[in-house]
């Protein structure tokens, strides 16, 4: 077994283990399960909440939502931060919704140039099989 081979099964757990994470912070606190503007510095009132997981795993979990779709799209709209109670943190500035409607628009540019590919590669195949198949009907044999 190679290196990247041993590797990945561990990547696999990571992921799974931060997707459970969020899971569990959505069914415990309205803000994650809503999408809404974190405060800045939750993570240290994840901390202190939930003493048993470790630093680097919130982060990550963090890092995943806040960069999830829908958390973007509340963000580029919201006009408060929240607490993991729901009390007002904050204010979501003007900086924060442009930086998360650039975020939005590049991920949106990338993922059209991405379906282009996919129907111009479609496209391409389904020339070169009528291709085949005029050349099959015209020197086949009868």
């Amino acid at each position: 077994m190679t290196s990247a081979e041993s590797a990945t099964p561990a990547a696999t757990e990571k992921s799974t283990d931060i997707r459970v994470l969020l899971k569990d912070l959505q069914t415990r606190f309205d803000v994650f399960r809503n999408y809404s503007p974190l405060a800045i510095g939750i993570d240290k009132q994840l901390f202190a909440a939930l003493p048993e997981l470790s630093k680097k795993s919130i982060r990550l979990a963090m890092r995943s939502h806040t960069m999830a779709t829908r958390y973007l799209r509340e963000m580029e709209k919201a006009s408060h931060r929240l607490n993991l109670d729901g009390s007002q943190a904050g204010e979501v500035t003007d900086e924060n919704r442009q930086h998360a409607a650039e975020l939005l628009k590049e991920r949106f540019k990338k993922q059209a140039e991405q379906r282009k590919a996919v129907e111009a590669a479609n496209k391409a195949e389904a020339l070169k099989q009528q291709k085949l198949q005029q050349l099959t009907e015209k020197f086949g044999r009868k």
